[in-house]
């Protein structure tokens, strides 16, 4: 693919549109949270016969009157996962009896309804995650511009150091944000949730993200002492040209293993994996066509 400088206006408008379309997703829908971040219970079940429907599950925990809201989500092998913001193990052996003993098979020596998992986090706690969680990201982003302003400390023209380091966190936002995006549509439609998992997720995605920028980065730097720096432009093509088969290839095995693992892993790390997956192409987008053509853009402007 030749011409990716020369063409980016087209590379970054299209990362535009894709970041405020992620943008107005959060702002209308937000993430659907769960109960890592907002507290309250998750039951799994799983039915061996006579497997109900959701709507028939949820008129049957209704009828227990369990307080506040309770979601009903199928899984895979006639399982089932319900939300309930009752936190203490009273309730949770209230629900799981009374499920038992509405869907019992006569004469069965087994339990017809078996449980897989219990979780319980109080709404504090839940807080207290969502924070940690956040500070988290922070710091990530504080340590990556303090690296890069030191890795490139001898580039200082005709761009700063530090300047590497803004534009590497600004690809990185641009990532983190239409996975935001994504998942705020997902939860919108599909009622997927994001917990603790999809923050690891979020936290792989910028060392793999950063990771890849860093690499096109050094190139520059490399070409900016053998070249010459009158033609920034043209260093940085030369270097995005010499660098995008080793980037896509490396996404590409990476994301082989990710899909295999998507498709015949279990449900239960399905969308983690699916943050990933967004992870690994946005990174490898980003680092060629956003952040390589913004160091070129921030250099004209700075030179006006």
């Amino acid at each position: 693919m030749k011409d990716i400088i020369q063409n980016r206006k087209i590379w970054l408008s299209i990362s535009g549109a894709l970041a405020g379309l992620s943008a107005l997703f959060l702002l209308i829908w937000g993430l659907n949270l769960g109960i890592d971040f907002t507290g309250g219970s998750l039951l799994e079940i799983r039915f061996k016969e006579n497997v109900p429907t959701v709507v028939d599950l949820e008129d049957s925990i209704e009828q227990l009157g369990v307080e506040g809201d309770v979601t009903v989500q199928p899984t895979e092998g006639n399982g089932f996962i319900i939300r309930f913001q009752a936190t203490d193990e009273a309730a949770h052996q209230q629900l799981l009896t009374h499920i038992q003993d509405s869907y019992a098979v006569d004469g069965a020596e087994e339990q017809n309804v078996t449980q897989d998992r219990f979780e319980s986090i109080g709404p504090s706690i839940g807080q207290e995650l969502r924070s940690k969680a956040i500070y988290a990201i922070i710091l990530v982003l504080i340590f990556i511009v303090i690296y890069i302003a030191w890795a490139f400390r001898k580039v200082s023209f005709p761009l700063k150091s530090w300047k590497f380091g803004v534009v590497a966190i600004v690809t990185l936002f641009h990532d983190i944000l239409i996975t935001l995006g994504l998942f705020a549509l997902l939860g919108q439609f599909l009622g997927v949730e994001v917990g603790l998992p999809f923050v690891a997720a979020l936290l792989t995605i910028l060392g793999y993200s950063v990771n890849d920028t860093i690499v096109v980065f050094d190139r520059i730097r490399e070409n900016l002492a053998k070249i010459g720096k009158s033609d920034f432009t043209g260093v940085v093509e030369r270097s995005v040209q010499e660098t995008i088969s080793r980037s896509v290839n490396t996404s590409l095995t990476t994301l082989l293993v990710l899909l295999a693992i998507f498709f015949f892993g279990g449900a239960s790390i399905q969308f983690f994996i699916l943050a990933l997956i967004s992870g690994v192409v946005l990174g490898t987008y980003s680092s060629i066509f956003v952040a390589s053509p913004l160091l070129v853009v921030w250099e004209k402007y700075s030179k006006k």
